[in-house]
């Protein structure tokens, strides 16, 4: 079985962004050579995340009203986390859009449904934050 492992290294200009990443991870399974197996995709850092959905403009628009109402930013007084860095709603926006996907390899490809794609979603952006690609298989 082979083992391949990527990192990328996302910089948002914003606190908030989702940004499409099937690009780069399909790069990298185009590089680990796997044929037939998993692709772990995952945030390494606890205010961002990494999901699965539809590359559509006015859903990214939703996900930001929606999450924005469930953890709003300010007041940060609002939250007991707050006081060295004022990112509590980033922890808590990430844990309603999720840590990481895994996506099947079949014949060399990343095996979505009709629209999938992967994303990475930012909740306390404007510095260097990692996603890790894990890629096993034949």
């Amino acid at each position: 079985m082979k083992s391949y492992r990527s990192e990328l290294t996302l910089h948002t200009k914003t606190r908030r962004a989702f940004i499409n990443i099937t690009p780069q991870v399909e790069s990298a399974l185009n590089e680990s050579g796997v044929q037939e197996g998993l692709c772990l995709v995952n945030a390494m850092n606890i205010t961002a995340s990494v999901f699965i959905n539809d590359n559509e403009s006015g859903l990214h628009s939703d996900f930001e009203v929606w999450l924005e109402k469930l953890a709003p930013e300010k007041p940060h007084s609002q939250y007991a986390h707050n006081g060295y860095e004022d990112n509590a709603d980033g922890h808590l926006k990430r844990s309603v859009m999720g840590r990481e996907v895994v996506v099947a390899i079949t014949k060399g490809r990343l095996d979505f449904g009709t629209w999938e794609q992967i994303f990475y979603g930012e909740f306390d952006g404007m510095r260097d934050k990692r996603v890790l690609i894990k890629i096993i298989g034949e």
